[in-house]
C-alpha cells in the first residue's frame, strides 16, 4: 500500500492510499480519483516528504484487512470515537469480504448479469470505472462503492 498527498485544482489537500504508483496512475486515467471535499477530477500529487521504509525482513506476510490504531488514517488528528468507528468500519467491510467473490474488472457485467437474471445472485466485489458505475446506477442496478480500497487477490503479498 502506498499513500499520496494529492491536491485538487480548487486547492484541497487529502491523501489516497493506493495498491501502487500504477494503481493511482490507472485509477486517475479511469476518473475513479476525485477530491472527498469538492468532488473535482483535477487531482495531482501534492508535495509530500518521503517516507522511510522499514527493513526489507520485517514486512508482514498479508496486508493487515483492519487499519492498526497506530496508523495515521487523515491529515488531522482524529478523536478516538472516530478511530474507533473507522476501525469498526473497516473489520465490517473485511468480515463481508469473505463472503464475497472477487470478480476483476468484470464487476459491472457480472452485476448486470444478476440484476436481469442471467446468472445466480451471489456477493461479489470488484473494480469498476465511474462511466461503468454511474451506468449501473441509471439502470437500477445496485451497487455500491467499498469505504476501504480493496486490493486484487494476486496482489497481495
Amino acid at each position: 500500500m502506498i499513500v499520496f498527498d494529492l491536491a485538487c485544482a480548487e486547492g484541497h489537500r487529502f491523501e489516497g492510499w493506493f495498491g501502487s504508483s500504477t494503481d493511482f496512475a490507472e485509477q486517475q486515467d479511469r476518473g475513479l480519483v476525485a477530491c472527498p471535499h469538492c468532488g473535482s477530477a483535477e487531482v495531482t500529487k501534492a508535495p509530500m516528504a518521503p517516507a522511510v521504509p522499514a527493513k526489507g525482513n520485517s514486512r508482514p506476510e498479508r496486508m493487515p484487512a483492519v487499519p492498526e490504531p497506530s496508523q495515521q488514517l487523515a491529515n488531522v488528528p482524529m478523536s478516538p470515537e472516530v478511530k474507533k468507528a473507522l476501525a469498526a468500519l473497516a473489520k465490517a467491510q473485511a468480515e463481508a469480504l469473505k463472503k464475497s467473490t472477487w470478480v476483476g474488472d468484470k464487476f459491472a457485467d457480472e452485476t448486470r448479469k444478476m440484476h436481469y437474471g442471467e446468472r445466480d445472485e451471489a456477493p461479489i466485489h470488484g473494480q469498476a470505472s465511474l462511466s461503468e458505475a454511474k451506468a449501473l446506477i441509471e439502470e437500477g442496478v445496485p451497487v455500491a462503492p467499498l469505504p476501504f480500497p480493496v486490493a486484487p487477490p494476486e496482489k497481495l503479498n
